[in-house]
């Protein structure tokens, strides 16, 4: 027979798996990827503990995380769209770029040159808290 506990193990093998996948892995779908796997190890748990308490509560809540993770699915895709054109890499090392004025950037160095280019057309958000200055002419 089945006991929750099985469960519960497979759910932590699942979301062990996917923490490791997410902190060793630099390309953002595979981190993406990673975030899934563990996310599917939470539904997991959630639905042991609704068979082992014979609540439907648990498996009514795991049906709304799996639609959450569907429409966090088509965001992260068309992001990850986005930026593979502005770059042409979905490494993660690479968006140093996208970094706050004035914060260092992080330097891997097997990874990354020892300066990021900044690109000129950029647009440049104001400081937070600041107003930002008035368009000339206006």
């Amino acid at each position: 027979m089945i006991s929750v506990w099985h469960y519960l193990a497979v759910a932590a093998v699942l979301f062990a798996l996917g923490l490791v996948g997410f902190l060793t892995r630099r390309n953002l779908i595979t981190m993406f990827l990673s975030a899934e796997l563990m996310l599917q190890g939470v539904v997991i748990n959630l639905l042991a503990f609704s068979r082992f308490h014979a609540n439907l509560s648990g498996q009514s809540f795991a049906l709304f995380v799996v639609a959450v993770a569907a429409c966090e699915a088509g965001l992260a895709m068309a992001l990850f769209i986005s930026l593979y054109r502005r770059s042409k890499s979905l490494d993660a090392t690479v968006w140093q770029t996208l970094r706050e004025t004035g914060v260092p950037a992080t330097i891997d160095p097997e990874r990354l040159p020892a300066s990021l280019p900044e690109l000129a057309d950029d647009p440049k958000l104001p400081v937070a808290g600041k107003k930002p200055q008035e368009a000339a002419g206006v």
